[in-house]
């Protein structure tokens, strides 16, 4: 129990430093603090869901008494909460129904673990929250948000000029439309990518006491795809109601992406140089951004036509699963 405590508080130290680390206004503190849930992830994966609530609870406790109360609530909502529960939710497993382990040879029945799609769904779910909670904190209506967020924007990007130019000021327009669905789309894609290194660490270490999920028969529940509809039909309402919807369509659309990679990575079985069209499409989607708007027409072309079930029914893959 000891080591346990001593590896959570080392975890909450760890993300509280890189969560910190953006007051210095270092290039590299972009980055740190997109990566403060790693440790508690890692510490999650591999020493339990209770070590990371320990750390992060510690994590941030800390960091409210040295910076303030919206510190310690931006670090618990947008660091602590989801690391604690998405390690959590990864290592949650039941027995498979009318299965049983082997009692002569002490081995447990075979586990169903909590699967990935739902793991998509929670982290859509705290991007939304994490988005919305940052928007309330400039404004109660989307005209006092917007407002903000203009001023705010315009005094950065005119800096040492009297008159903003018209160019800045219609580009700091598109920017105030773009800018809350940009940090949902970056909460869902750092969270995601946070979980996947933190299953990685803890698979290479050896302490990831689950098997590695089968990524390519990722699916989100058939729900999603209401829940998409309605958001995006409430989108256009107007007012505050429609910026939420906004923000869970774009947090729903990257879900329904990151499946599309799954379907892809499953139609390209068959292929010979399947790494080269892999590696090639996301070099193609990272550089210019747009054709993620494909992935996700693939993601939801397979929830409504389901194309990997007749893919792999017509044609079984002759390759082994990577």
């Amino acid at each position: 129990m000891i080591a346990i405590l001593i590896v959570a508080l080392a975890a909450g130290a760890a993300s509280a430093l890189m969560f910190a680390s953006i007051v210095s206004g270092a290039a590299i503190s972009i980055l740190l603090f997109y990566l403060a849930p790693l440790p508690l992830m890692v510490t999650a994966l591999g020493w339990g869901a209770l070590a990371a609530a320990i750390g992060g609870i510690a994590a941030a406790s800390v960091l409210g008494a040295l910076f303030g109360l919206p510190y310690c609530i931006a670090f618990a909502m947008m660091v602590a909460l989801p690391g604690w529960w998405l390690g959590h939710l990864a290592l949650l497993g039941r027995p498979i129904a009318g299965t049983a382990g082997d009692s002569a040879a002490q081995q447990p029945p075979a586990l169903e673990w909590y699967p990935v799609g739902r793991i998509l769904l929670w982290i859509a779910a705290f991007a939304v929250v994490t988005t919305t909670a940052a928007l309330l904190t400039l404004g109660m209506d989307t005209d006092t948000i917007t407002g903000t967020l203009r001023r705010g924007l315009l005094k950065m990007l005119s800096a040492g000029e009297t008159q903003p130019g018209s160019d800045i000021e219609r580009f700091v327009d598109a920017l105030v439309i773009f800018a809350p669905l940009a940090a949902t789309v970056i909460a869902m894609v750092t969270l995601t990518l946070n979980l996947w290194l933190a299953g990685k660490i803890t698979q290479t270490s050896g302490r990831l006491n689950r098997p590695w999920p089968e990524f390519r028969s990722t699916a989100l529940p058939a729900m999603a795809l209401v829940a998409l509809l309605v958001a995006v039909a409430v989108s256009f309402v107007g007012g505050m109601l429609a910026l939420l919807a906004q923000i869970v369509t774009t947090a729903l659309v990257i879900a329904y992406a990151l499946v599309g990679f799954a379907v892809l990575h499953t139609l390209t079985l068959s292929l010979a140089n399947r790494g080269f069209w892999l590696g090639g499409i996301y070099a193609v989607v990272v550089m210019f951004g747009w054709p993620i708007v494909a992935i996700f027409a693939l993601g939801i072309a397979d929830a409504v036509f389901g194309l990997r079930q007749r893919y792999l029914q017509t044609r079984p893959p002759p390759l082994p699963a990577a």
